[in-house]
């Protein structure tokens, strides 16, 4: 089989998510952070014939752009066969203990969600910017107004500067503060569609690709107060 693009382009971004993956068969692939509190789930454009764990996913992709075209074979139990089409360069990659490694343990089921929003592909490169250049990790989405505003703050200093931007969409009571770690938002580019629950869990779908992220809330958010 050959990897697509979209393949690729999944595959590098749950690398940032968890440097190790455990690949089913089919063609659905599940990422879960070590801390647990972010999963990414993606369905491909291809299928895998097996299922096999893989420890450290950017050395897979390394060794997989070392051959132009690369083809893989999965005909042992123990490695994946990459060559190109004309079997003359060849990697034998093994496979790793599947029980030695992080695994979403079930799917997750959203619970009812109090808020709703749009995060398109330039809002949150304003939002990952502005933390970079205030040496912020936190942002917090609340109502000002009666609209939604995303702010890139620090908690612990009330006289930090504060980066905001409005966002479109719905919410059912105006007494919220939900706070992000941003180094959580580790998503594929595009625009996402953000149900937020007051359980402190919150759920991005990729409108174009269906990419899907569950991120859990900080502890310090708050609502109905």
């Amino acid at each position: 089989m050959e990897l697509t693009e979209k393949a690729l382009i999944v595959l590098k971004n749950f690398a940032t998510i968890n440097p190790n993956i455990v690949i089913n068969n089919g063609n659905v692939v599940k990422t879960i952070s070590e801390a647990k509190n972010v999963l990414g789930s993606a369905e491909l454009d291809v299928s895998f014939p097996k299922t096999f764990g893989i420890y450290d996913l950017n050395e897979f992709l390394s060794v997989l752009s070392l051959i132009e075209k690369p083809l893989l074979s999965f005909v042992d139990d123990n490695y994946v066969k990459i060559s190109d089409s004309s079997l003359r360069t060849q990697v034998k990659y093994h496979y790793s203990d599947i029980s030695m490694l992080t695994v979403p343990s079930k799917d997750i089921t959203m619970p009812e969600c109090e808020v709703s929003f749009t995060l398109d592909s330039e809002t949150l490169s304003r939002v990952k910017r502005a933390a970079s250049v205030l040496g912020h990790n936190e942002m917090e989405l609340s109502v000002k107004d009666g609209a939604l505003e995303l702010c890139v703050v620090d908690q612990n200093d009330p006289t930090s500067n504060v980066y905001s931007i409005l966002v479109d969409g719905t919410f059912t009571d105006p007494n919220f503060k939900f706070v992000f770690n941003i180094s959580n938002l580790k998503m594929v580019d595009g625009d996402y569609r953000v149900d937020i629950s007051s359980k402190l869990i919150s759920h991005f779908v990729n409108e174009e690709s269906g990419i899907q992220y569950w991120v859990a809330l900080e502890k310090t958010s708050t609502y109905g107060e």
